[in-house]
């Protein structure tokens, strides 16, 4: 363990993190890990498809400058080993014994959609283990549009595909000057990391993960007034993935929650309006 520690000191930043591994039970996880040791965690839980090389490095790098923050892969998602699981309840339960195979006992956690999902759901099932949550692009168990995900988003990868942009280009930023901007920022910034990069998502992977998705739209709503640690809610004000509306309804659930919506921005708010997000999810974090 402190060979290891000693190894992550020497990474700067996100896109220089070497990837690491923790076996939950049978299954090695893939993690990277970045900022200082000590204190409370951040854990990130990522989207839809998504492995370590899509997180935004702006953003962890923005928390790590004063958090140990550490991203996963879900189970069978990139480097990480096992089958993907179909339900959110799963990945939850999946999520809470990896953080405990790391030897945390409390931990914040910042969910980007599926990873939102995810992250209501680790702290209903295990309160005691979150001391923040920051909810980002996502919403409830049940939320208004969610089961229609797929739909959603198969024309816009075919469009993605057409005219050789990366899908996300359409479906995490506007169709505007500004939005298209920020896809391509956000984009690049996904490929500064050089060396060591993860492995891309199977397509079985991949659609596992879209039916966890759609029965998380179909579920009967939680409880999210048992939520009751202090929430950060984030989105753009033109989600068309998760619509927006679900962010709202979030905040009036959870007692106390916050919420932040930014203008002229999709699913992916927080990327194309990271130079605020970041201090405000400091911010927080800190209070």
């Amino acid at each position: 363990m402190n060979a290891t520690i000693r190894y992550l000191r020497s990474a700067t930043c996100y896109a220089e993190a070497p990837n690491l591994w923790v076996n939950v039970g049978e299954t090695p996880f893939v993690y990277r890990d970045l900022g200082p040791q000590g204190g409370v965690p951040v854990i990130l839980l990522n989207h839809w498809g998504a492995v370590l090389d899509n997180f935004d490095p702006r953003i962890v790098d923005g928390l790590a400058s004063k958090h140990h923050v550490i991203a996963i892969d879900y189970r069978g998602i990139g480097a990480s080993g096992g089958t993907a699981p179909v339900t959110i309840d799963e990945m939850a339960r999946d999520a809470i014994a990896l953080i405990r195979a790391l030897g945390f006992k409390q931990v914040d956690l910042l969910g980007f959609s599926l990873g939102g999902f995810v992250a209501q759901d680790i702290v209903l099932k295990a309160p005691d283990l979150v001391r923040k949550l920051i909810l980002t692009g996502t919403g409830p168990a049940g939320g208004k549009g969610i089961e229609k995900v797929g739909a959603v988003s198969w024309p816009l990868m075919i469009k993605g595909l057409l005219t050789l942009r990366d899908p996300k280009t359409y479906l995490f930023f506007t169709s505007t000057a500004n939005g298209r901007r920020a896809a391509k920022a956000f984009l690049d910034r996904l490929k500064e990391r050089k060396a060591g990069r993860d492995k891309s998502p199977t397509p079985r992977a991949f659609l596992r993960q879209l039916k966890a998705i759609k029965a998380w739209g179909r579920q009967a709503p939680q409880d999210l007034g048992r939520i009751t640690i202090p929430v950060l809610i984030a989105n753009g004000d033109s989600d068309i993935m998760v619509p927006t509306v679900n962010s709202a309804d979030m905040a009036r659930r959870i007692p106390g929650a916050q919420l932040v919506t930014y203008n002229d921005a999709g699913h992916g708010g927080i990327f194309q309006n990271h130079a605020d997000f970041v201090p405000k999810a400091l911010s927080f974090l800190a209070a």
